[in-house]
């Protein structure tokens, strides 16, 4: 019970840092294309993932951990953050963050598929229920008015579901913070050569929002968060707790208003809130 309640404490906080990245990354593409800020990212926090190994003294991964560790790469540190900043271009991070609705039952059944879990039939219910609520909202705002932008995100929810649960059944013998390290590095000799040739001819324009907007996704939302993130998920099932990514919407609305003074309607929070409210029953049969 300890270790579980320990796995919703992580989990929480993981997603409080998480909620971060979608305004930030907002921000940071009015300066930096998609491609560089997503190579950029990856390139930092790979860095600062290499100094971790290097200094705790960390063996290196199994040979038959590496398909594992490329899964996560491909899901989390390449898919994930250039598919939602490609989508960003399009619509805005309040509109975006709401796609993260779709995000427990993506890995809940990654979890299925790649963690061997088995939730109860009616926790997938409650899981479909919130999803719908999700895909209904974007239907209501205009799906056809932001066609382009809505497919990247819900592309990048499945793609990051799947890295979730790949990285989560992989912190249950390597650790959480070690998963995130090997993937990022794993994934360096592809993305530093990407961000050295997508680099801005001049850094000169570049704002200083743009700046801490890259700063925050390098360090909190490609490393920091992954810590408490995937160590959450190994500790309290990756079905169960995945099911804390429904708070990330009201967060990420938040964050929105304040930093970047966008519109958060009341239809936004009711669909979100009916998420959640679903997500509450599946967490009661994820086991």
């Amino acid at each position: 019970m300890k270790n579980t309640n320990s796995g919703w404490i992580n989990g929480f906080i993981g997603v409080a840092i998480f909620a971060g990245s979608l305004p930030a990354t907002r921000v940071a593409v009015t300066d930096f294309s998609p491609m560089f800020l997503t190579s950029a990212r990856a390139s930092i926090a790979a860095v600062l993932g290499l100094a971790l190994l290097l200094a705790l003294e960390q063996p290196r991964p199994k040979r038959a951990d590496i398909a594992a560790l490329a899964i996560t790469a491909l899901g989390v540190v390449v898919g994930f953050p250039l598919l939602t900043a490609l989508a960003l271009q399009h619509i805005t991070s309040a509109h975006s963050v709401v796609f993260i609705g779709v995000l427990p039952l993506c890995t809940a059944m990654f979890a299925v598929i790649r963690g061997g879990e088995r939730p109860r039939p009616a926790f997938w219910l409650f899981s479909m229920a919130g999803s719908a609520c999700v895909i209904g909202f974007a239907a209501m705002s205009g799906l056809a008015a932001s066609l382009q932008g809505d497919l990247l995100m819900l592309a990048a929810v499945v793609v990051c579901g799947l890295g979730y649960a790949e990285g989560a059944r992989l912190s249950r013998t390597l650790g959480g913070w070690q998963v995130i390290s090997w993937a990022l590095l794993l994934s360096l000799p592809l993305m530093l050569p990407l961000a050295l040739l997508t680099r801005p001819a001049t850094f000169d324009h570049i704002g200083l929002p743009a700046w801490i907007g890259l700063a925050y996704v390098s360090i909190f939302s490609m490393l920091i968060g992954f810590v408490f993130w995937y160590r959450g998920l190994a500790q309290g099932g990756i079905a169960a707790v995945g099911q804390l990514q429904l708070l990330q919407p009201f967060m990420g609305f938040g964050l929105a208003a304040l930093l970047l003074n966008e519109a958060v309607n009341s239809t936004m929070l009711m669909v979100t809130l009916g998420a959640v409210t679903c997500v509450a029953g599946a967490k009661k049969y994820a086991k």
